[in-house]
C-alpha cells in the first residue's frame, strides 16, 4: 500500500469518527423546541423525539426522592400544564416563581422524562434596564420613528 493510500484511509477514518461522535452526542439537533400546549395538542407524535420546553414550577407537585435520585414535577405554560420525571440531582433554587427548562423524551404516558432541568429566578430579570446590559443595543430616537 502506498504512503498516499496510507494517508487518505487515516485521514477518512478520522473524518468519519469525527462525525459519528457529533451524532451520537447531540441528540438535540434532531429535536423541537415546543410549547406545552403544543406537546399536548400532539403528544401521541411526539413519542420519543426529543423536545425542549419551558414553564413556570408548579410548588405542590413537586415529589424529591433523594434515596433514588428521582425528581417528579409539573410545569405550567400559558395555562397548559406538563409533568416532568427527572433521574438526576435536584436544582438548588428549586422554589416557588422559578422558571424551569427541561430537555428531553415525551414517554408513553405523556410525561417528559427529562435528561436536563435549568433553573432561573424570573425576579432576577425584572426590572433591569436593558440598556444598562447592551450598549449596542441602544436606538437612536429618530431609528425607533422611521
Amino acid at each position: 500500500m502506498s504512503k498516499n493510500t496510507k494517508i487518505i484511509l487515516s485521514a477518512s477514518s478520522i473524518i468519519i469518527a469525527i462525525i459519528a461522535m457529533l451524532l451520537v452526542a447531540t441528540p438535540a439537533s434532531s429535536g423541537s423546541e415546543m410549547k406545552i400546549a403544543n406537546i399536548n395538542e400532539t403528544a401521541d407524535t411526539l413519542k420519543g423525539r426529543h423536545l425542549t420546553t419551558e414553564g413556570l414550577l408548579i410548588q405542590d407537585s413537586v415529589s424529591w426522592d433523594a434515596d433514588a435520585i428521582e425528581l417528579t414535577f409539573d410545569i405550567v405554560y400559558e395555562g397548559h400544564e406538563l409533568s416532568v420525571f427527572y433521574n438526576g440531582v435536584r436544582p438548588d433554587n428549586f422554589t416557588d416563581d422559578v422558571y424551569i427548562i427541561v430537555r428531553g423524551y415525551l414517554n408513553e404516558q405523556g410525561v417528559l422524562e427529562a435528561e436536563a432541568v435549568q433553573t432561573r429566578c424570573p425576579s432576577t430579570y425584572e426590572g433591569e434596564d436593558a440598556d444598562d446590559h447592551d450598549p449596542d443595543a441602544i436606538w437612536d430616537e429618530e431609528d425607533s420613528n422611521d
